[in-house]
C-alpha cells in the first residue's frame, strides 16, 4: 500500500491502543512459555513473543474504538455458563519464522473444535466494535489458517532469520519443563499500545489487563 492511498484511509479513534482477547494457560504453563521468552530476550535479545503475557490469541490486535466498555459486556454474555475444555499441548513447533507450543489439536491428533468454535464465536461477538485500522496488519479468526499456539519467538526471526536454526536448538537445549496440557478456563482482554504500530512495534508496545472470564467447569 502506498502512503497516498494509506492517508486517504480512515484512521480508528482509538489509536494507538489495540486489544487482545486470549485464552490464558494454567501457570505452569505461563511459566514455561516466560522462563523461555526471557532466556531468549537475554540471550539474543529477542522480545516479541515476550512483549506479550503468555497466550493463546483467540482475537488478537484489534481497534475497538471508545467501545471498551461495550466490548466486554458482549462477551461476557457471550461466555455466560460455556463450559471449559481441555487443552492438548504438543510441545515445541516451527510454523512458519518461529517457535511456539503447538496446542492447536487433541491428543489424539484431531482439530481441538472447542478452542475453534472459541475463537469463531468471540471474532463474531466483538466485530461490530471493530474499527477500520492501517497497521498492524488485520491480525482476525480466519477459519482455515487458525491454529492455536503459544509464541516462545516469533517477529524478531523476520529481521534475523539467520538466528533461526540456532534459536530453535537453544529453546530445545533449555529443556524447560512444561504439562503436557491445561483447562482451558480463562480468557482475558488486554489492552495494548505503540506509538509505531507500522514499525517494529514490539520493541515499544506496552499492554494492560482490561478483564478476565472464567469458564465454568464441565
Amino acid at each position: 500500500m502506498n502512503d497516498h492511498i494509506a492517508h486517504k484511509l480512515p484512521r480508528d479513534d482509538s489509536d494507538p491502543y489495540r486489544y487482545g482477547i486470549y485464552l490464558r494457560p494454567d501457570a505452569k504453563t505461563c511459566r514455561a512459555v516466560t522462563v523461555v521468552t526471557d532466556q531468549l530476550r537475554a540471550q539474543y535479545g529477542l522480545l516479541s513473543a515476550g512483549a506479550f503475557p503468555p497466550h493463546a490469541t483467540l482475537v488478537g490486535s484489534q481497534p475497538f474504538g471508545f467501545n471498551e466498555n461495550e466490548v466486554v459486556a458482549a462477551v461476557t454474555a457471550l461466555l455466560a455458563n460455556r463450559e471449559a475444555f481441555e487443552v492438548h499441548n504438543a510441545g515445541i513447533r516451527a510454523p512458519g519464522i518461529g517457535y511456539v507450543y503447538d496446542v492447536s489439536q487433541n491428543a489424539d491428533g484431531t482439530e481441538n473444535e472447542a478452542l475453534v468454535s472459541l475463537a469463531r464465536d468471540i471474532e463474531a461477538a466483538v466485530e461490530p466494535f471493530r474499527r477500520p485500522m492501517n497497521n498492524p496488519l488485520p491480525n482476525d479468526f480466519v477459519p482455515e489458517l487458525f491454529r492455536g499456539h503459544l509464541s516462545l519467538a516469533s517477529h524478531d526471526l523476520y529481521e534475523r532469520p539467520d538466528l533461526r536454526d540456532e534459536v530453535g536448538e537453544f529453546i530445545r537445549e533449555l529443556e524447560v519443563p512444561v504439562p503436557s496440557g491445561f483447562a482451558g478456563r480463562s480468557v482475558v482482554m488486554y489492552r495494548t499500545a505503540s506509538p509505531d504500530w507500522s514499525g517494529r512495534w514490539w520493541k515499544t508496545m506496552t499492554w494492560e489487563h482490561v478483564h478476565s472470564w472464567e469458564l465454568t467447569s464441565a
